[in-house]
């Protein structure tokens, strides 16, 4: 009877042990603007995005700090602008950028407090002593049936540790041309199609026959995109640890095209948040929050301390505040995207204005190789159209010293209030909060502002 009732309390125990974990999971898509059908796309077909917004947290003012994939995912995993952590561009290739030696980034700040940490699909960000994870497996990441099992082995042979997981989705990024959707999937996966003719187009793009097939092509890997995180939301439910088990699902930047990605414009910055905390309400939030501000919502989740260098701030307490007062502007910093495109810029934005501080605006701007590889972009250069979508292409091409916007009544940023008297008060402020974010987080550019 003892050796009987010695088991049942074991058993007990290790099983509040488990409920007592407070683990992660961060579902990360490659590219994805707000093609979402949470976030208005009527297009989209994303039913598993769309019920996980239904049982949490839905972001409609969240905004990456930087629209390039290896940084945004540095700010992301050391809450610092890229300036900051040092994640200038790209990791990947000749590129070679990689975060300051001297910064922590989440995996290291986790394992004191007993957290496994793990990766599977694309992570893109270096070098390892910033980010040791225990476990990284970085491949398969358009595969939704094999990032699942892969997640399902980590959580598995994580035994009763907390973990926390890192599930980077390839799609929709493009695959070189197109987006991989002509691949050999399991037969599990389904081909969502969608109709070039009715697809609908950003204001960015021009409404030609290349782009509306590559839009296509695009909804089409969000779909499968979409398939994954359902999947890895069933595992969670079958592993019995949705209640137990932080869920956050975002995208490193905009769309894969001209006008979005690699820009400070809201078509490159603006994403989708979606955060589902166990027991929470469900709510739609309207506090502007920031890619820096996903780490310290995390060790806050987990109960480790934020680390003094660490900018961005946790969300955790407001997720079921539709309202959050201080929650009012955002900050953007970019250097590159692949080594050879040089064109440092410095963004804040409130909710009604943004400015953007174009440091090198001499420069032409450069484009993404598979921007401009697209055939989108090569049909405008072939045409010569002076027109890309709403914004003409020599203003895309050439951009001035300070750009201002009134994003309430202009939300897609075509009319540069910089030179407009009747806004010199709202410029003044807002290059005063720049100037002093830009102070704060070290921005080694203040060194070119000190010699200009």
């Amino acid at each position: 009877m003892r050796l009987l009732l010695s088991a049942v309390a074991i058993a007990f125990t290790l099983t509040a042990v488990a409920a007592d974990r407070k683990n992660v999971v961060v579902l990360i898509a490659d590219d994805l603007g707000l093609q979402v059908g949470c976030y208005g796309d009527k297009v989209a077909k994303t039913p598993h995005l769309d019920k996980l917004a239904a049982g949490g947290t839905r972001f409609t003012r969240a905004f990456a700090s930087v629209a390039s994939c290896s940084p945004s995912r540095a700010t992301m995993l050391t809450g610092m602008p890229t300036h900051q952590c040092g994640q200038y561009g790209l990791t990947h290739a000749t590129h070679n950028q990689h975060s300051f030696r001297s910064v922590k980034g989440l995996p290291a700040l986790l394992a004191p407090a007993g957290y496994k940490t793990g990766v599977i699909g694309k992570l893109h960000v270096q070098p390892k002593e910033v980010f040791p994870w225990d476990a990284e497996v970085q491949d398969g990441g358009r595969n939704p049936v094999q990032m699942a099992n892969k997640a399902k082995k980590f959580i598995e042979d994580t035994g009763d540790k907390p973990f926390f997981l890192w599930l980077g989705f390839t799609d929709p990024h493009r695959a070189a041309k197109g987006f991989a959707n002509e691949a050999k999937y399991p037969e599990s996966v389904p081909a969502v199609t969608f109709d070039p003719k009715t697809v609908p187009l950003p204001y960015h793009l021009p409404d030609t026959p290349e782009t509306r097939a590559e839009v296509a092509e695009y909804y089409q890997s969000v779909a499968r995109l979409d398939h994954g995180v359902g999947l890895v939301l069933k595992l969670l439910d079958d592993m019995k640890l949705s209640e137990n088990t932080l869920v956050v699902f975002l995208s490193d930047n905009g769309i894969p095209f001209p006008g979005a990605k690699t820009t400070l414009y809201d078509s490159g910055v603006r994403l989708p948040l979606i955060v589902r905390k166990p027991g929470q309400k469900p709510t739609t939030s309207e506090a502007m929050v920031s890619w820096t501000d996903l780490a310290p919502s995390i060790l806050d989740w987990c109960g480790v301390k934020q680390p003094d260098g660490m900018k961005g701030k946790s969300w955790l307490s407001v997720l079921e505040q539709p309202k959050a007062d201080g929650w009012d502007a955002v900050y953007g910093s970019h250097q590159f995207h692949e080594v050879t495109m040089y064109y440092p810029m410095r963004m804040v934005r409130t909710r009604t204005h943004k400015l953007i501080v174009n440091l090198a605006h001499p420069l032409e701007y450069p484009f993404a190789s598979d921007l401009w590889g697209s055939d989108m972009w090569q049909g405008v250069l072939k045409r010569g159209d002076t027109m890309m979508g709403s914004r003409e292409v020599k203003a895309f091409l050439h951009r001035p010293a300070v750009e201002l916007y009134d994003v309430a009544a202009d939300p897609n940023e075509l009319k540069n209030l910089a030179g407009d008297p009747k806004l010199a008060d709202v410029r003044k402020d807002l290059e005063a909060k720049l100037a002093a974010w830009r102070k704060a987080t070290n921005d080694p550019w203040l060194v070119k502002d000190r010699h200009e």
